[in-house]
């Protein structure tokens, strides 16, 4: 069923919609968590969060062209509100592995200026990923994104795990520079 049906369904409160959305798009969603949490009973449980979620939030959205990209959003951010708590209880997950990684090039806001920058930020990161092949594009983005491992992204575009890590690596000093040279003080 198209994405614009499935909002259509969403709109008229009809059931339906959920199950049909999870036919189309569950798989992907509970890989989403599950590369997040490492744990395939809580990214089914965040795909449960998601889709109520997505009921209550549609409407006022109508995500009829991006669907699967608003609650791949929902989801995703549902898998790390589960990280976080586990973080408070000592529980790490790949998260925090990750948010070392980028803590290099982005440390954490930590007060009310750093959270006014989050808009030149943003515009700095889609600068950033704009000037990148697009091999760097998506295999940033399955990182930082979707939380993939590096077997996982090597595996998918036929790299070697070197490769990738260096990749990565590059692009992390790279983003580091950009982000210096655009006047976000780090």
């Amino acid at each position: 069923m198209e994405d614009d049906k499935i909002v259509d369904l969403f709109l008229s409160r009809d059931e339906q919609a959920i199950t049909e959305t999870s036919k189309k798009y569950g798989k992907r969603l509970r890989r989403i968590a599950s590369d997040i949490l490492c744990d395939n009973e809580a990214a089914e449980e965040c795909e449960n969060d998601a889709y109520l979620k997505t009921w209550n939030l549609i409407p006022p959205h109508e995500p009829r062209t991006y669907l699967f990209a608003f609650v791949g959003r929902i989801i995703r951010h549902c898998a790390l509100d589960i990280c976080k708590a586990n973080r408070r209880q000592k529980r790490y997950a790949v998260y925090s592995e990750l948010t070392q990684e980028m803590q290099e090039c982005i440390p954490a806001p930590n007060s009310t200026e750093a959270e006014m920058d989050r808009l030149c930020l943003k515009e700095l990161l889609e600068t950033f990923l704009d000037s990148c092949s697009e091999e760097q594009q998506r295999v940033f983005v399955r990182r930082y994104w979707y939380f993939e491992s590096v077997e996982s992204i090597a595996k998918r575009y036929g790299m070697t795990q070197s490769k990738v890590k260096t990749v990565l690596f590059r692009m992390r000093k790279k983003l580091k520079e950009n982000l210096k040279n655009g006047g976000y003080s780090l």
